[in-house]
């Protein structure tokens, strides 16, 4: 197994707000060069320079809408890229969809599968084969309680990452590579806005802190953990998910939709 480098690299997908600001806020201010992908450049551009200039890092900007093959061919040729290695890969992008499934159109449900399953598969085999190879590296996919909750589509596409990253876990854990499945529940972000969700749609106590569950993340991750459940609350919740009836846990499928 090779020694990791002193110089570190992460790729960050939707670093703009949220979680995914609070990956790259936390990489930067330890010593980690990022390469940011998202489909606002100019937002990118703004958040490259503050961390730039903050932390004193390198910072690559890599505009990319990942419902779009070729534009996702991009970020997985940068992840596979030799000359310029990558260490560690965050696949934070993501969105939601508030009405139920036959209330959408299906290009939109199918929009939602491409990122939060086309992609992180993708962008993980682009990215593990090399970490294997090298002999370290790390991959953190930001999944979600509802992975373990009945939920719909979001919920279906969240067990898919759920299952892969236990499976990808012990797979490449032997070639020196690190997976972590980060599972939150609700967090205060621009998430549930972009969907028309209020806060006031789930009980308060339910709402985390993305920026503590992201350290907390990064400490599971540095423990070689395969999963990352943030706070008592959602442990409980995740533990007591896998034994309730579904139809009993069906009843609070209308929670943080309104």
């Amino acid at each position: 197994m090779s020694p990791a480098p002193a110089s570190r690299t992460a790729l960050v997908t939707g670093p703009s707000a949220g979680i995914g600001l609070a990956f790259a806020e936390q990489l930067a201010a330890s010593g980690h060069d990022l390469v940011l992908v998202a489909r606002d450049v100019t937002r990118l551009e703004e958040l490259a320079a503050r961390l730039r200039s903050e932390h004193g890092i390198g910072v690559e900007v890599l505009g990319a809408d990942l419902t779009d093959r070729d534009q996702m061919r991009r970020v997985e040729e940068r992840l596979a890229d030799p000359a310029r290695p990558i260490d560690l890969l965050v696949n934070n992008a993501g969105f939601g969809l508030k009405d139920r499934f036959l209330d959408n159109p299906v290009d939109r449900e199918t929009a939602m599968l491409d990122v939060l399953v086309t992609a992180v598969l993708r962008l993980s085999h682009a990215a593990l084969g090399p970490m294997a190879a090298r002999g370290h590296g790390g991959v953190i996919n930001v999944s979600s309680v509802a992975g373990f909750l009945p939920r719909g589509t979001y919920s279906a596409a969240k067990a898919w990452v759920n299952r892969f990253g236990e499976w990808a876990a012990q797979e490449y854990r032997a070639q020196g590579v690190v997976v972590t499945t980060l599972c939150p529940g609700f967090v205060r972000t621009e998430f549930h806005e972009r969907m028309g969700v209020s806060q006031g749609s789930a009980p308060s106590w339910l709402w985390l802190d993305a920026h503590d569950l992201v350290r907390e993340a990064l400490a599971d991750h540095a423990a070689g953990r395969a999963l990352s459940i943030p706070s008592v609350r959602y442990r409980a919740i995740s533990t007591a998910a896998r034994v309730v009836p579904t139809p009993l846990l069906q009843r609070f499928q209308g929670l943080g939709r309104r």
